[in-house]
């Protein structure tokens, strides 16, 4: 089968199109997938950069976290899906390939209102973001959020998730076009981070327009995707009994921040990772997905956040697209 391959680890220079070994067959509850689009994430420019090995059990130069297709065959005890089913699904690696091993428990049925890259889109983010906001996050019907990145793929659908249930949501971005691309999804303040808020002496910046827009209250839930230059402005802008959900670390591993302020407010630090979660945590996530998100998705009231489409023979155009941080949601790759 044809994969995208990372040669050596570096630049996007690095991948090319090479002919693997198929995966075996399916056994148990698994099934084999004949993956038809796989998206892009951060997480791929790292493994290919080297920083990010894949899990034991997955492989090392093949990238991919997320896919659509249809089931090629199916394991011995497999009862929910047949050949010929169109399914989704998360994975730790390997996606981007034109076949897939995978267990049932990651995998969810595409609604029939999706095509194979908009459904692609979907999987990593909506369940990152929905674990991450919900579950972890506890985010109530009446309480705010505050989503970082906002114009990215989990921000995106973030954003899209809460407004499904008429929460206030504030997003950043350092691009105002986003911003203004995010109103049409319901997003009720945007806020240019163009300053430097590595250091505490700049924490107010969120806080002070957040408290302004929110009767001097903080936000009750930030999902955050930058990391260590937002961590004590994060803390400035929480409410009392406010939780902060770290998903990424684009801005830096390290901060400096008022611990006497986490203590005061009662404040939740909560960090999450999906890819390297146990199989049953993952599965659980994918459940909670197919149970409270695909209702909406198939209702049309929750959509694919797709920005482009590539043949998967521009595989290396893509990362570079992706690295210019100039997206505006998902890159899939087409096979």
């Amino acid at each position: 089968m044809k994969a995208v391959y990372i040669k050596e680890f570096g630049g996007a220079e690095s991948l090319e199109i090479r002919e693997v070994e198929n995966p075996p067959e399916p056994q148990g509850n698994e099934v084999l997938i004949g993956v038809k689009a796989a998206a892009l994430n951060r997480a791929d420019i790292l493994q290919r950069q080297g920083f990010y090995p894949a899990p034991k059990g997955f492989p090392e130069r093949i990238l991919g976290l997320e896919f659509a297709g249809e089931v090629a065959e199916i394991g011995a005890v497999v009862t929910d899906y047949k050949v010929g089913d169109r399914v989704f699904g998360i994975t730790a690696g390997g996606a981007q390939a034109e076949f897939l091993l995978t267990e049932t428990s990651l995998l969810a049925v595409i609604p029939d209102n999706l095509s194979f890259t908009e459904a692609a889109a979907i999987p990593e983010a909506f369940i990152t973001a929905h674990d991450a906001i919900f579950t972890l996050g506890d985010l109530l019907d009446n309480e705010t959020l505050l989503i970082h990145a906002v114009g990215s793929g989990v921000g995106l659908a973030a954003l899209q998730l809460a407004k499904a249930k008429n929460i206030v949501t504030f997003g950043t971005s350092r691009t105002a076009d986003k911003l203004v691309k995010c109103d049409g999804l319901g997003l009720d303040y945007g806020i240019v981070t163009n300053a430097d808020l590595s250091d505490i002496q700049n924490a107010r910046y969120f806080a002070e327009i957040i408290e302004h827009k929110n009767n001097g209250k903080g936000v009750d839930v930030i999902l955050d995707l930058v990391g260590a230059n937002y961590f004590a402005a994060n803390l400035e802008s929480l409410n009392q009994k406010g939780r902060l959900i770290l998903v990424g670390l684009t801005g830096g591993r390290t901060a400096e921040f008022n611990l006497g302020l986490a203590l005061q407010k009662r404040a939740k630090i909560i960090g999450t990772v999906l890819r390297s979660r146990p199989a049953e945590e993952k599965a659980e996530a994918t459940r909670k997905f197919i149970e409270e998100v695909l209702p909406l998705i198939a209702a049309g009231r929750v959509k694919p956040n797709l920005d482009r489409v590539f043949p998967v023979e521009n595989v290396k155009e893509a990362h570079e697209y992706l690295e210019s941080n100039a997206s505006f949601g998902k890159i899939v790759l087409e096979f």
